[in-house]
């Protein structure tokens, strides 16, 4: 976004001198406030466009290139540890189960 940022900063330029000509009434100076304002507002597709194809020629060259690069291989995290249930006291387990009478 080099040239993006440069013809922003021109025009921004442009901007602020048009507003001192203007609260300082110098006539004399409009017009140069005005090209500035307007080379900047010329300069911003062409700036767009230039970082476009900086930002294409590094995609081509990062992923059509010879050499890879070594890839690492993460380190496998243990699973973590699972909460046991607390055991049941001897009352409570032994209050749970029912005995069924056997029919004979």
């Amino acid at each position: 976004m080099r040239y993006t940022k440069i013809a922003l900063l021109i025009f921004g330029l442009g901007l602020v001198s048009g507003f001192v000509i203007v609260v300082g009434e110098f006539a004399r100076l409009g017009p140069v406030a005005s090209v500035l304002m307007a080379l900047g507002l010329a300069a911003l597709p062409v700036g767009l466009v230039a970082d476009r194809g900086v930002a294409i020629r590094a995609w081509f060259a990062a992923h059509f290139s010879r050499r890879k690069g070594k890839t690492t291989r993460r380190k496998a995290r243990p699973a973590a540890a699972r909460r046991k249930p607390p055991p049941k006291s001897p009352a409570r387990a032994a209050r749970g189960k029912r005995s069924t009478p056997k029919r004979s």
